[in-house]
């Protein structure tokens, strides 16, 4: 217990709007710089959940990697992610089920060492090693 991964990407207007074309999401709070003026963020902010999907490739490619499932991700989103924000995606294990394979993990964002996104998420680990 206590092993820990992490990633940093900057994210950027391309992945703002690859992400809205992905995911079907085109609110404009993410798209329409004259529209998210005018909000409670006063400017445009990155998708939620383009976030939290650095947490999962910090699962998926670190820890525990290649061939682990998702069975369970909680988030709370706690400030936004603007266009050039670097991010850092944190994943650590708090438990393990060793007979199930399941493996439970704190997971949190920051921007700047200011937490964005917080959750917890129980995972199948994978069962043979991938290369």
């Amino acid at each position: 217990m206590g092993m820990s991964r992490n990633l940093q990407k900057e994210i950027t207007d391309t992945d703002i709007q690859m992400f809205a074309e992905i995911s079907t999401d085109r609110n404009p709070v993410h798209l329409d710089d004259n529209y998210a003026r005018d909000t409670i963020f006063e400017g445009r902010i990155a998708h939620g959940m383009l976030t939290a999907g650095l947490i999962s490739a910090v699962i998926g490619e670190q820890l525990p990697g290649h061939g682990t499932v998702y069975l369970q991700q909680s988030l709370k989103f706690l400030a936004p992610v603007r266009p050039g924000d670097i991010v850092k995606a944190q994943v650590t294990v708090i438990d393990i089920d060793f007979s199930k394979r399941r493996v439970k993990l704190d997971c949190y964002c920051t921007v700047k060492e200011k937490k964005v996104l917080i959750g917890e998420a129980m995972v199948l680990a994978p069962s043979r090693k991938f290369d």
